[in-house]
């Protein structure tokens, strides 16, 4: 009887190895099916790093140690801003836009963590000729309301002068036609137009625009992330093709469509491309 006893348990303990091997295998084997790696990607990432330079080199903030190109000697103390629907151009004609998560980027000089955009979408793999954005948000998408958070609600633009959000911040100080230290925001946004008595003429104007970057190349690979950089060179705001003048446009623009048509005219001019 004891025997009989001694082999029940046996058997017993053997039924439940057998079960907890095979229960073993079995998850090993969905495991295995998880983790599988495609050995044969068909996408790439891509990150931009966003820089700020004048006259060639990385910019030095809050120090008077620039001449723009109407000769006033100026400043930087910070910048922000916008750019929107991004495009990537492939060779052969095809263009890819980037709106995986948003379709829209912050920069903001005093944000390191804004200065590299990790892009969401997937990117198909192969070679792109170039790269062109929309510098600010386009009229259509540039609605009063669509950040509530800081910092980008930060960049609101009133209403009464056509609402949304500012295209750019860029603050600093020059000196002015009596060498004296003034400040100045140069504030990118919807433009107004005004009659006579200084009442707003309809409709606002879109002072936003395209930018395409010359000689902006560069390769996704298969499962691999692309570094590439986008610079702003801030002497090329105030020249090419209009000579801008801070003692003749002043400090404050955000209510002088005539500065803003400037400086939008300048602006095609003010980003490059390296990798």
């Amino acid at each position: 009887m004891q025997k009989f006893i001694f082999k029940s348990i046996a058997m017993k303990k053997l039924f439940f190895t057998l079960i907890l091997a095979a229960t073993y295998l079995s998850l090993t084997f969905v495991s295995c099916k998880k983790t599988v790696v495609n050995n044969d990607p068909t996408t790439g990432k891509l990150q931009i790093n966003f820089q700020n330079y004048v006259d060639g080199s990385p910019a030095i903030f809050d120090t008077m140690i620039y001449i723009n190109a109407a000769g006033n000697h100026y400043l930087v103390s910070d910048v922000q801003y916008f750019i929107s629907d991004v495009t990537l151009y492939k060779h052969g004609g095809n263009s890819t836009m980037i709106k995986g998560w948003v379709d829209y980027h912050y920069i903001d000089s005093q944000i390191p963590s804004s200065l590299v955009w990790n892009v969401y979408d997937d990117i198909n793999i192969g070679d792109y000729d170039s790269l062109a954005f929309h510098f600010g948000i386009s009229s259509d998408k540039n609605i009063t309301g669509m950040f509530v958070n800081f910092p980008e609600k930060d960049m609101s633009w009133p209403d009464v002068i056509g609402g949304g959000y500012h295209y750019m911040k860029l603050n600093g100080k020059w000196l002015d036609v009596n060498n004296i230290k003034a400040g100045f925001g140069f504030h990118l946004g919807i433009g107004q137009n005004y009659d006579s008595l200084g009442n707003v003429i309809l409709p606002f104007i879109d002072n936003s625009f395209r930018v395409s970057l010359p000689s902006s190349s560069f390769t996704i690979s298969g499962g691999v992330t692309t570094n590439i950089n986008i610079r702003m060179n801030f002497e090329k705001w105030f020249k090419e093709p209009n000579i801008y003048d801070l003692n003749y446009w002043g400090g404050g623009i955000m209510q002088n469509q005539g500065a803003q048509k400037v400086a939008a005219e300048n602006g095609w001019n003010v980003f490059s491309f390296s990798k």
